[in-house]
């Protein structure tokens, strides 16, 4: 659009980012990451600092003939093996950038360099201009910018613009500067380097501050025309501004930040999730634009003002990172609507009123009890309402009798309701919860796999209450069933009565709703 500045997005999630301990990436690994880079348009790839490894150097190397529209970049410190490094690895690209820099705080001068001014000035004209014979795209960066005293700073710019810089680098490299801060330290570069406009201003921000992006954006509206970044916001010990938030922000705030990236946004998701496979970070579930909840919604509220209208709770659709959907999270405090749609989706959309208010019933009390509720959490809850507001009672346990210990087999005798019919009969197992099980078989004849039987104790101590789940499959109909006793074994033999009363229900769902339908008519319901 011609009435927007481009922004240059740099990409430091494989140099900077991998500096984040236990994020090294393989060479594979980063040749991966880098075509999904060049496919969402990132317009430069710090692929990494090609003298501190062969690996590095490798990688840099492989990148540098893979990528088809990004610039491939390597770090070089201010020393000609350094660049002479960079060169012989990014040498096979159409175009590259070597990216030299120094230190120029007092504190990094003083305690890291242990040189003064002079010197540092000196090393910064040999370093850019023996750089700048291999490519005419060189970036300089003083580190520790946001600590460097602003004289000093327009002084190494302007003599780093001079020897050839094309893009010269400001760093909050330890995440020191607020965003005001950072504006004005822009703002004053542009006002006293006399040659700035010969150079592209760029932004690099670490987040120890929780500020990263804050920083860079402000940057941006001071004059920052390249922002570096991280995917999923890696790197240094709290890492680097979050390349997805910068763009996103960018993207969504138009009316205040009015500056286009290129950047396809729909495959942010795509390379967050395999930043994270490579380096083995997780995503923290409440990252801005990639985190599990970030399209995720559970309070009643916001799920119905969602389902009336999405842009009441997102000011961006799911669909422009790349998610596939808008999730509203069924927990404690959803509300009945969202509940009711939840039921459309898993396909109970013809059950009546009654039955969806008794299931919802049920929800809010098993949500304050469990923090995941599973689709088939739900599924369970409308079944039972079914059977309830139906006034159907297939197999129930009348009595229950288990003798355990040493020296004899495990045995239990079970009196069991199926249908009206009383049954009684008596089985040993390898256990008492095996000859339960086996009990029931006899009682009722079925085929099931049983695929999970779980225990946990409600509450503490020797009395507490056990609840027992139990899974039972049959072809492609999967029921869970539970039941809570303080005797574990009845808990156990209920919750697998309630698994199979439900797999009973899912047999003859279908005939069951044009029963409840006859019996409509008939008045009987």
């Amino acid at each position: 659009m011609p009435d927007k500045d481009k922004v240059f997005i740099f990409d430091t999630t494989m140099r900077d980012g991998e500096q984040s301990p236990g994020a090294s990436m393989s060479v594979e690994e980063k040749i991966q990451i880098s075509r999904v880079f060049d496919e969402m348009g990132i317009d430069i790839i710090e692929a990494g600092f090609p003298i501190s490894s062969p690996g590095d150097f490798e990688a840099v190397s492989a990148i540098s003939k893979s990528v088809k529209n990004s610039i491939p970049c390597g770090l070089a410190r201010a020393t000609k093996k350094d660049i002479d490094a960079c060169h012989e690895s990014l040498k096979f690209a159409k175009r590259f950038r070597i990216h030299t820099f120094i230190s120029t705080s007092p504190v990094h001068m003083k305690h890291k360099l242990n040189m003064n001014n002079e010197q540092v000035l000196g090393a910064i004209k040999e370093s850019v201009t023996y750089a700048r014979k291999f490519t005419d795209d060189v970036e300089w960066s003083c580190e520790d910018g946001t600590r460097t005293d602003l004289d000093f700073m327009y002084k190494t710019i302007e003599l780093a613009i001079n020897c050839g810089a094309k893009t010269i680098n400001i760093p909050d490299t330890v995440g020191y500067s607020i965003p005001e801060e950072f504006a004005k330290t822009i703002r004053s570069i542009k006002n006293n380097v006399p040659n700035i406009d010969k150079a592209i201003l760029s932004a690099h921000c670490h987040n120890d501050l929780g500020l990263a992006v804050a920083n860079a954006l402000s940057g941006l509206s001071a004059g920052v025309r390249q922002i570096e970044c991280t995917i999923n916001g890696i790197g240094e010990r709290a890492g680097n501004a979050a390349l997805e938030e910068i763009v996103m922000a960018i993207k969504t705030r138009e009316d205040l930040l009015p500056y286009e990236t290129g950047i396809k946004t729909e495959l942010i998701s795509k390379a967050s999730k395999i930043v994270s496979n490579a380096t083995g970070f997780p995503v923290q579930f409440n990252k801005a634009i990639v985190g599990k909840n970030a399209f995720a919604h559970e309070s009643g509220i916001h799920q119905d003002g969602m389902l009336k209208n999405r842009e009441t709770y997102e000011i961006m659709t799911p669909e422009s990172v790349g998610v596939k959907k808008t999730s509203l999270v069924m927990g404690k405090h959803s509300g009945r609507h969202a509940f009711k749609d939840k039921l459309n989706d898993l396909g109970y959309s013809d059950v009546t009123d009654d039955v969806v208010q008794a299931a919802f019933g049920k929800f809010k009390i098993l949500a304050d009890k469990k923090k995941h509720i599973y689709d088939e959490d739900i599924v369970a809850l409308v079944d039972d309402s079914l059977i309830i507001d139906n006034k159907i009672n297939a197999i129930n346990l009348k009595s229950l009798k288990v003798f355990a210990g040493t020296g004899e087999p495990q045995r239990a005798e079970m009196t069991l309701d199926v249908f009206g019919d009383i049954k009684k009969t008596s089985q040993t197992g390898d256990g008492p919860v095996d000859a339960i099980f086996k009990c029931i078989k006899d009682l009722y004849s079925h085929d099931v796999k049983l695929s999970l039987y779980q225990v946990h104790a409600v509450t503490e101590g020797t009395d507490a209450q056990a609840t027992v789940s139990v899974k039972i499959e049959e072809n492609d109909r999967t029921t869970v069933g539970q039941s809570a006793d303080t005797d574990t074994l009845v808990a156990s033999a209920n919750a697998y009565l309630n698994a199979l009363n439900k797999m009973l229900i899912k047999r003859e769902k279908k005939s069951l709703y044009k029963d409840i339908e006859k019996q409509k008519i008939r008045g009987g319901v």
